[in-house]
């Protein structure tokens, strides 16, 4: 499984609703296992520059090279790139869940 993860901050707090409502569309992507767009709830003392986060799950590599390439995914693009400041990805595989706490 992969895990895709993506942070964002708005350029403005004026936008963060739109750059939200925006990246809510790409939920209507059929490829992915899971989907969630949330708000940062800014606890943190340290940083709270992230306002939007993105959280999807894929099967597998061309699960996520699928969704990616969705004409969906480039129309959001397209739409919420402007309303962006700073945007953080991450693809990392997770390895399957036995329920177990892995500690490194």
């Amino acid at each position: 499984m992969i895990r895709h993860i993506v942070f964002f901050s708005a350029g403005s707090p004026e936008n963060i609703g739109a750059v939200e409502s925006g990246l809510r569309k790409l939920g209507r992507i059929p490829h992915s296992r899971l989907f969630e767009v949330s708000r940062n709830m800014k606890v943190d003392p340290i940083g709270d520059d992230v306002d939007v986060v993105v959280y999807a799950e894929f099967e597998n590599e061309a699960a996520l090279a699928a969704y990616k390439a969705h004409p969906l995914y480039s129309e959001t693009t397209r739409e919420v790139r402007p309303l962006r400041e700073l945007r953080f990805s991450a693809d990392v595989v997770a390895a399957p869940s036995t329920g177990e706490t892995v500690k490194q």
